[in-house]
């Protein structure tokens, strides 16, 4: 089984960065391993057009602004649950997009080799000044991310 996790964010604006933090700690905690492909994606979502193809199992990991949840506030959800259906206007391809519009880009362009198992796991933040520091709470919810990750690997047996 190939696996790939895939962290997005903005390191430059504080908790948006999360995704990259959550990516850094699992780097540290995996290694090396054959079966697990570990991407750091900043905010160039166009890429996960190329890098499902070959994975039956995909993680996400981002931040989520406006959840009127407290920040910290961890989501787990299948990724069909965030999809944001793709729009035919050229446009969006040069210009970019966010990642729930690249997954189902993904998904119309590799229609059979689209991966069924993709995790999405969110967490609520608030601050996103131009800082690169992520706020304690933040940062605790993204070591709750590579520990529920962590523990799924080990339960896939590639770890």
């Amino acid at each position: 089984m190939q696996i790939a996790i895939m962290g997005f964010g903005n390191p430059v604006r504080s908790d948006d960065g999360i995704g990259m933090y959550v990516i850094e700690k699992l780097k540290e905690h995996i290694g090396d391993n054959a079966s697990i492909n570990i991407f750091d994606m900043g905010t160039a979502a166009f890429e996960v057009l190329f890098g499902l193809k070959g994975h039956q199992k995909i993680i996400l990991i981002d931040a989520a602004l406006n959840t009127n949840e407290p920040v910290g506030t961890l989501f787990k959800v299948p990724a069909e649950e965030v999809l944001r259906a793709p729009q035919d206007d050229p446009m969006v391809f040069l210009h970019g997009m966010k990642w729930d519009q690249a997954l189902s880009y993904s998904k119309k362009i590799l229609q059979d080799e689209y991966p069924e198992d993709i995790q999405v796991y969110l967490i609520a933040i608030e601050n996103t000044k131009l800082e690169v520091e992520l706020s304690d709470v933040v940062k605790d919810a993204g070591d709750k991310v590579v520990n529920h990750i962590l523990d799924d690997l080990k339960i896939l047996e590639v770890l």
